[in-house]
């Protein structure tokens, strides 16, 4: 029986065979549990974006889901957690433009259907590797439910979303400014804009009798007014009057308006208007559509100045800019004495290659209305996140994600939802080859996921329990699945939102190739085992605040599994002959230690129960080692070898109590060594009945 134990901890040996003793137990799904299960616990896990290998971001949330799912599955609940994969729109097509890149081909080149062809491969392929490391993490997730975010059911679903609201009045098409990014050829929406601080010139501009300060000077070709804040007396006199002005293409008029978006302590206090490249002054033209003339492009999708702009064009922005304010000073229609050439303001740049965003008009471009009421009546997508949070129909772990959260709502402004990438759900609009954004077809997952599972999987797991993710994605996603699973069910798609920190390394670094400090995972778990790697993942790593993880801190819970090891082995080769259906009398002492053991399980479960998992990992820690190991097993040597039958029968009761206890406490956490160590435990062995410790009682 206890040949295993003659060897020390060996994961290789151990991992992959307890796995598939799980897989083929048919205990992931929570339809095979035993015993009456009368209450439900759900989470929908994040589906990875299917463009690569797990990272150790990947890691942290299937640890923490991981631990959830198997304590509420011994809680006697019926636990499912749903797996799946995203498509992931625009990333995935910035991660395979990078692989065509080193093959030396351009997606711009390439049929439509054999790049939608590749690209679907490529996908799959990364499904199929994410699946198995998400096993070789202990990810004991329901694989006969896995989605992934192009199966053809939902797509119905997204597209059944899109004509909601489009009857509901809440989607428009149209002539709209959008955030453009010049290297992918795509829009992108206001979440996926960052910004970033750059020094540039900040230049004054002779406007006639006006001054103004920018610093774009490029854009002047498209500008359709100048704009001062109704309440500044300087400028009284000009406001609804049209000044001639001097520019590189020749004389020309203009009009002044009063906006009182203009703010009067920037520069000389008024502004240039061009709608066709800045948001703020589309919104301004839109306010004065009677007043001034519409949008004027003068910056192509190529980041290049157009015809409409004489000698620059064909120039690019960066370029185009110095050549315009050397031209301008020659010209004199620049106060060269006022440039401020460090100026330093926040650039929006794209999330992903970090190239400056354009804003320009795009036609056929469809958006929500995240603050109008639907026709149908009822509240805006936006009220309807809102409201759910302020009332405690969803909670924040932790809380005080739920200000910024009220903040970033009240501050919303409609979402562009079309793309121009081939890689995503077509939008069915004829007039057009665009593809949905990506987080309009994730923001449906916790309902589109159940209503296409198995029958009932909607009525039985939705509201799901649970959305544990990364803080940087609460706007992303988190957000937007909780404005459509209200739009759509009427219920709020989850109770609880869970966010954990980024990962960053032990000089608060984070982690990234540049920077040569990234841990691979799938390379720590080979060297040390996957229950090693979850430990270290989630001690000291408290809810909403970036977790330390270096490779000597999943080294020592390395040596806590070779501890547990030992000490599993000391226990089971003294307890060989034990009938263990017979309680003997124990000492006091005796019941001081398994008194102190409930006492802790009640500590334990409470802090389970408050998702306060980096305490409970660190309190079996230091109970295991410097209680049980430390303490308990050294006292009890002399009573074992002592020739006291009865103090040897209570010894090996209180020890094997613990160890029984201790196994089912850490499972959770460490799920592959407990439940090797567990198969070797009297208890089922002698019944005949071999009990997974999976499903044990908690």
């Amino acid at each position: 029986m206890l040949k295993q134990f003659d060897k020390p901890y060996d994961h290789k040996s151990v991992e992959d065979k307890i796995y598939k003793i799980w897989e083929n137990s048919g205990y992931f799904n929570p339809d095979n549990l035993p015993g009456k299960r009368k209450k439900n616990f759900t989470i929908i896990m994040p589906p990875p974006n299917a463009n690569g290998s797990l990272h150790i971001g990947h890691a942290v949330f299937a640890t923490l889901q991981d631990i959830m799912i198997r304590y509420h599955r011994m809680k006697g609940e019926k636990a499912l957690w749903l797996p799946g994969a995203d498509h992931a729109g625009f990333e995935t097509q910035v991660v395979f433009d990078k692989k065509l890149e080193k093959e030396g081909r351009n997606r711009f080149q390439i049929p439509e259907s054999q790049l939608w062809r590749e690209m679907w491969d490529f996908t799959q392929r990364n499904k199929k590797i994410m699946e198995n490391q998400l096993r070789k993490l202990g990810a004991s997730c329901d694989w006969s439910r896995e989605k992934f975010t192009l199966d053809k059911e939902i797509i119905k679903i997204v597209y059944e979303t899109f004509e909601k609201l489009k009857k509901d009045g809440l989607i428009y098409q149209g002539e709209r400014i959008v955030n453009w990014c010049v290297k992918h050829q795509t829009s992108l929406s206001d979440v996926e804009v960052k910004y970033t601080e750059r020094t540039d010139p900040l230049v004054y501009i002779k406007y006639g009798p006006l001054e103004l300060a920018t610093v774009r000077p490029e854009t002047k070709f498209g500008d359709t007014a100048v704009a001062v804040n109704p309440k500044d007396k300087r400028y009284k006199n000009y406001i609804g009057g049209e000044i001639e002005i001097k520019t590189l293409l020749g004389s020309a008029k203009i009009k002044v308006i009063a906006d009182e978006a203009v703010d009067m302590k920037f520069g000389t206090g008024v502004v240039k208007v061009t709608p066709a490249h800045d948001p703020a002054d589309f919104e301004i033209w839109q306010r004065h559509k009677n007043e001034i003339p519409g949008p004027k492009a003068v910056i192509d999708k190529y980041g290049k100045l157009n015809d409409l702009t004489g000698p620059y064009q064909g120039m690019k922005v960066a370029e185009a800019r110095i050549k315009i304010i050397e031209d301008m000073i020659k010209e004199e229609l620049i106060d060269s004495s006022k440039t401020d050439n460090n100026y330093k303001h926040n650039v929006a740049v794209c999330y992903k290659c970090g190239s400056v965003i354009e804003p320009i008009i795009l036609s056929n471009q469809w958006f929500i209305k995240m603050t109008e009421k639907p026709k149908s009546g009822g509240k805006s997508l936006r009220d309807l996140g809102v409201d759910a949070v302020k009332s405690g129909k969803i909670k924040f772990v932790p809380k005080r994600f739920e200000k910024i959260f009220f903040h970033w709502m009240k501050n919303l402004r409609d979402w562009n939802i079309s793309r121009q990438i081939i890689w995503g759900i077509k939008i069915p609009d004829k007039n057009t080859n665009d593809v949905f954004d990506t987080w309009f077809s994730s923001g449906q997952w916790p309902f589109a996921t159940l209503m296409t599972t198995k029958k009932n999987d909607f009525k039985n797991f939705y509201p799901t329990d649970v959305m544990e993710t990364a803080w940087d994605i609460l706007f992303f996603w988190v957000a937007r699945m909780i404005m459509l699973g209200l739009y759509v069910t009427g219920r709020p798609p989850f109770k609880i939102i869970y966010l954990h920190g980024l990962v960053r390394d032990k000089e608060r670094q984070k982690m990234s190739k540049s920077k040569g400090n990234v841990i691979d995972p799938l390379g720590v778990i080979d060297i040390y085992g996957a229950d090693s790697l979850r430990m270290a993942l989630v001690v000291g790593n408290t809810p909403g605040n970036d977790p330390i993880i270096y490779e000597e801190k999943i080294k020592g819970y390395r040596n806590f599994a070779n501890k547990i090891w030992n000490a599993s082995r000391f226990v089971l080769i003294n307890s060989k002959d034990l009938d263990f259906k017979i309680k003997p009398q124990l000492t006091a002492k005796d019941k001081k230690h398994l008194k102190n053991l409930k006492k802790l399980e009640n500590e334990i479960t409470k802090l389970m129960d408050s998702f306060k998992f980096y305490s409970v990992a660190e309190k079996l820690y230091h109970y295991f080692w410097h209680t049980f190991a430390d303490k308990i097993i050294e006292e009890s040597k002399s009573r074992l070898n002592g020739e006291d039958k009865k103090e040897q029968e209570r010894a090996r009761y209180v020890l094997l109590e613990i160890l029984k206890t201790n196994l089912k406490l850490l499972h959770p956490f460490m799920p592959f060594i407990t439940e090797e160590i567990w198969s070797y435990l009297p208890y089922a062995e002698k019944s005949g009945d071999k009990k997974l410790l999976i499903v044990e009682k908690w």
